[in-house]
């Protein structure tokens, strides 16, 4: 386990400055470095650390596959990140919960991706973490995916509570008009934006898996054959 202490360091400093940033350090640090230089500091903090990440995971031993993976395992991954792809792409898309936007959007109907999750972007990353889980299923892999997952979802939560703090009456709002985990049924009503948004991205995404040296993804899995 010792050749993966590196990787898990990373991982948990990625984690755990997310949320130390965004919950027990925020007021601090915008009072000191105010607004916009606190959302430049946590950007750059975080790009940091998640390169480190991905260098710790590039790394890391591929060790054995903890279950064998079918084309079956392949297609519910490709659906997954579809799904991950329509619901990121959309999520830019009248986001109260984007640094920013003005309390009074979390009083707005819900409309395009937000009428599946209030949280479509953290839940594109999840489902893109338990995609890559499925077809990768070693440990280096449960670490660095799992991480993503573990902020994805816990990390929504914690922004609820922030945001209930925060904004009061318009969130508390929000929330009762919206849904944490996803409503699949309504992505037939999120509007054709974010549908076709989000299947160019996951087009792109899947075509370039051989450049950076992974087996094909996505339909060109089987269009390679």
């Amino acid at each position: 386990m010792n050749e993966y202490l590196l990787l898990v360091f990373a991982c948990v400093s990625f984690v755990g400055t997310h949320f130390l940033m965004s919950h027990p350090w925020r007021a601090t640090l915008v009072r000191g470095f105010g607004a916009n230089g606190f959302l430049l500091a946590y950007s750059a903090v975080s790009l940091a650390l998640f390169v480190w990440m991905v260098i710790e995971f590039g790394r890391a031993p591929k060790a054995d596959l903890f279950w064998p993976v079918s084309d079956i395992i392949w297609a519910v991954a490709s659906v997954l990140t579809l799904l991950a792809a329509i619901l990121f792409a959309g999520s830019f898309i009248r986001n109260p919960s984007l640094p920013g936007m003005p309390d009074a959007m979390a009083a707005q109907t819900p409309s395009g991706v937000f009428k599946v999750t209030r949280h479509p972007m953290m839940w594109g990353f999840a489902l893109w973490a338990m995609a890559h889980i499925l077809v990768a299923p070693r440990t280096d892999n449960f670490i660095f995916s799992g991480s993503i997952l573990f902020l994805a979802l816990v990390g929504s939560k914690g922004q609820e509570i922030k945001k209930l703090k925060l904004t009061g009456v318009e969130w508390e709002a929000w929330l009762r008009r919206t849904h944490f985990w996803p409503r699949l049924s309504a992505l037939l009503s999120v509007g054709l934006g974010p549908w076709i948004a989000g299947v160019v991205l996951w087009l792109a995404a899947t075509w370039s898996h051989p450049y950076m040296g992974v087996a094909g993804a996505g339909i060109f899995r089987w269009l390679a054959v």
